[in-house]
């Protein structure tokens, strides 16, 4: 069976994308997905530069304490609160997901960003039937409509229910506020697997790793906050 291609459309534009690096991203293939698009993404460390953004992302794999420590001593905190404050565009992934949150259990217990009010917890090594569970998941998994809420106007509105993404994560959010947008259910535990409110869309799948699925997700995002993409999927 022959698989079509997806057709972009490449759109130039002055809006300005900023991904953040904090030294434990998955920045090459995040970059590569949204400059796929014709969109104008930098990858920057520069806490300066976050003011003067249209969009940001940040991505992430590694340990949330490192994660936490890294961005304070670049002295990224703040300004990403800020950004987010100000009701600009912000995407998270993966661990990206995870520092939104109020604290993580990761080594003790470590203080996210708080923009989201919940928590981040490993997974158990067994499942409720006492059996041995792989972690870190490392697999495609699906995700679902929480309590089934709507994806229409959302960064999954051209994905469908039950849709396969890849995860690689030991650890998973516990929001205290009704901000899920999808779930997923991993050896017996359903768990949220992406968020949304106001201006924060975070997700603990990886987009850019899920195929022409993925992709839609990223296009759907920048196309929902103006960023002139005008590819089609």
């Amino acid at each position: 069976m022959q698989i079509s291609q997806p057709d972009f459309k490449m759109a130039n534009t002055d809006k300005k994308i900023l991904i953040v690096d904090y030294k434990l991203g998955n920045l090459f293939s995040v970059n590569q997905a949204l400059t796929n698009f014709g969109l104008n993404v930098k990858i920057t460390s520069d806490a300066g530069e976050l003011e003067s953004a249209d969009a940001l992302v940040l991505p992430g794999v590694g340990a949330f304490g490192d994660a936490m420590n890294n961005l304070e001593t670049l002295k990224l905190i703040h300004p990403i609160i800020d950004f987010v404050n100000a009701g600009k565009p912000f995407l998270g992934i993966c661990l990206g997901l995870q520092l939104l949150f109020t604290e993580s259990e990761e080594f003790g217990h470590t203080k996210g960003l708080g923009l989201i009010k919940g928590s981040v917890k490993r997974f158990l090594n067994f499942n409720k039937d006492g059996d041995t569970r792989k972690v870190p998941q490392i697999s495609w998994n699906r995700i679902y409509k929480t309590d089934g809420r709507s994806w229409d106007n959302t960064p999954l509105a051209q994905i469908k229910d039950g849709e396969f993404m890849y995860f690689v994560h030991s650890f998973y959010v516990v929001p205290e506020e009704p901000v899920g947008l999808s779930q997923t259910k991993y050896d017996g535990q359903i768990y949220t697997s992406s968020i949304l409110k106001n201006n924060i869309f975070a997700c603990q799948f990886h987009p850019e790793k899920s195929a022409f699925e993925g992709l839609k997700i990223y296009s759907k995002w920048a196309e929902m906050n103006n960023l002139n993409s005008s590819c089609y999927l």
